[in-house]
This record gives C-alpha cells, sequence and structure tokens, in this order.
C-alpha cells in the first residue's frame, strides 16, 4: 500500500477529480479538524457498510487513518469489495494540520443549544438523517427528513437552500457527522452537528415532537 507524502496527495486530488478522501477517525477527531473536501466513514461505526452505500465499488480511494489502522482499515474496505484503495496519508491528519495545511471543521452544538437556537433563527432548519420509520415514531415538529443512505443523490442535496443554518442530527451521533462531510462536500458550510442526536432530544425539554399517523397505528 502506498503512503503518500502531503505533496503527493496535493497532486493526486488535483489531477484526479474522482479521487474520494476517506477520512476514517473517529467523529469526535473529525469534527474537530478535517482535510477539506474529505468524507467522513469512521472506523468506529458501521464504516464499510456506509461506505457500501454511499460509494461506489470501483471509487478511487485515498485514505486518513487513525495512526497504526492503516493497513486494517484498508483491508476491511477491500473485503467489502472496495478495489481502488490508492493508499494512504503517511503521517495522518496530525501531520496534515502541523505542516500548516488548510483545515476544515464542523460545529457541535448539543440539544439544549438546538432547542434554545430554534425560537431565534428564522432560517434554522433541522435535518434528520435517521431512515423515515425511525423519523415517523418521533421527530422534532418542522424537521426534514432527509435519510443519510438518500445524500449520495445530488437532486437530494438540491432541495436544501444556501441561506439556511441546518442543524443536523440522526440517532446518537455517527450518522449526522457522515451527511455533515456530505454536505460540506457540496458547498455547505452553515451547519451544525447536533451531539447525541434524537437520543439527546428526546430526553431534553424545551422541543415541541410529533409522530408520523403511521407510527400511531
Amino acid at each position: 500500500m502506498q503512503y503518500f507524502t502531503i505533496r503527493q496527495l496535493k497532486d493526486q486530488l488535483a489531477e484526479n477529480d474522482d479521487i474520494v478522501l476517506l477520512d476514517t477517525r473517529s467523529r469526535n477527531e473529525f469534527t474537530d479538524g478535517f482535510i477539506p473536501g474529505s468524507l467522513f466513514i469512521g472506523h468506529d461505526g458501521k464504516m464499510t457498510d456506509w461506505a457500501a452505500v454511499l460509494l461506489l465499488p470501483e471509487t478511487k480511494i485515498i485514505l486518513v487513518t487513525p495512526p497504526g489502522k492503516e493497513a486494517e482499515i484498508a483491508g476491511m474496505l477491500r473485503d467489502k469489495g472496495f478495489s481502488q484503495i490508492l493508499g494512504v496519508l503517511d503521517g495522518g491528519f496530525e501531520h496534515w494540520k502541523n505542516e500548516g495545511e488548510p483545515v476544515d471543521m464542523i460545529i457541535n452544538v448539543n440539544a439544549d443549544e438546538l432547542a434554545m437556537d430554534i425560537p431565534f433563527d428564522k432560517n434554522l432548519l433541522v435535518l434528520d438523517v435517521r431512515k423515515p420509520m425511525e423519523f415517523a415514531d418521533g421527530h422534532i415538529k418542522d424537521s426534514v427528513n432527509l435519510p443519510l443512505n438518500e445524500m449520495k443523490d445530488p437532486l437530494r442535496i438540491a432541495e436544501l437552500e444556501d441561506n439556511q443554518n441546518i442543524y443536523i442530527h440522526c440517532a446518537s451521533g455517527y450518522r449526522s457527522v457522515i451527511a455533515s462531510s456530505v454536505l460540506k462536500q457540496h458547498g455547505f458550510n452553515n451547519i451544525r452537528n447536533v451531539t447525541g442526536g434524537w437520543d439527546a432530544i428526546s430526553h431534553t425539554r424545551g422541543f415541541e415532537t410529533e409522530k408520523e399517523k403511521s407510527a400511531l397505528n
């Protein structure tokens, strides 16, 4: 497996717009800082399953991994059918950051902060990326359900508006970070990741929630 220097990585990304830079660190590490344009699918969740949903088997991939996990993660993806694992960034994200290269981040907010923001921001959109059945069983009133598996379709992303302040949540916080990275790739920067997801929201005061009729039968 090839270990790319920062220069080699930048050259590869500049010359090949079909390469996906896949960051497989933990969700907290990713939101604290990542290489701009990266797709997050953390190794501490259902990494290979979500990779299979969001990426084609022939996708060209360069990995950003936790230290010492390079071969393991590359092997897991190959076992799932990904045949174009081009290599890994040598030294990982810390090397990138320490060399002064540009870094992006995702702002985390907790459920209390979301509850306080909703009444005062007319451009606020709560984006629920859980499955439709999860959404039907309970969600924040007026939230929009865009399941993570449908976010591979640019037409679904196009339903969102540039002036919206998008607060993203799932059930516990893993899928919402993936979704946040997808929106970042599409140029959305006014986004917040709701830590703890619906698990936290459903136990926090201040939300008006509802269920779909189908879940009440």
